[in-house]
């Protein structure tokens, strides 16, 4: 989404003061009035981007979650399946599947699944770092303020 703005004053236009009459203050005014025309601006512009892109992301969100939703039904037919399977197998054919001691064995395996994942992602969480650059940055600031700086 391309979005222009337009100043709401001329700048530089028929309404500024000549550059050869006009004195500092003047100057120092028409200055200010074009900076803060220009933030406005810059301001505009990074809200319009930024409800672009949060929308753009809401709708992949969204998609991925029902995504996830899908692939849910797909595992919990597969393992109904697995089940089935797996109780015939162990029945050994007659005409009454253990599908008791299947259930067991399918559920293991989710518990299987299940703990590796978690102990993944408990080892991805302790790796993350946060925002260590920013932090430092803002700790800067009261003496970047003041006049200092610090190594």
């Amino acid at each position: 989404m391309s979005t222009q703005f337009e100043p709401s004053q001329p700048v530089g236009g028929a309404s500024a003061p000549r550059a050869e009459s006009a004195s500092v203050g003047e100057l120092f005014g028409e200055v200010s009035r074009d900076l803060s025309t220009l933030i406005r601006q810059e301001i505009a512009l990074a809200k319009a981007e930024t409800t672009e892109s949060a929308r753009q992301a809401g709708k992949g969100a969204g998609m991925l979650g029902g995504a996830a939703w899908a692939t849910h039904f797909v595992l919990l037919f597969a393992s109904l399946a697995l089940w089935w399977a797996l109780g015939a197998w162990i029945g050994a054919g007659d005409d009454r599947p253990a599908l008791g001691w299947a259930a067991l064995i399918v559920a293991a395996l989710w518990a299987v699944v299940a703990a590796v994942l978690a102990a993944r992602g408990r080892k991805q969480l302790r790796q993350t770092r946060g925002l260590p650059d920013t932090a430092e940055s803002v700790k800067k600031i009261p003496d970047a303020l003041k006049g200092q700086e610090t190594p």
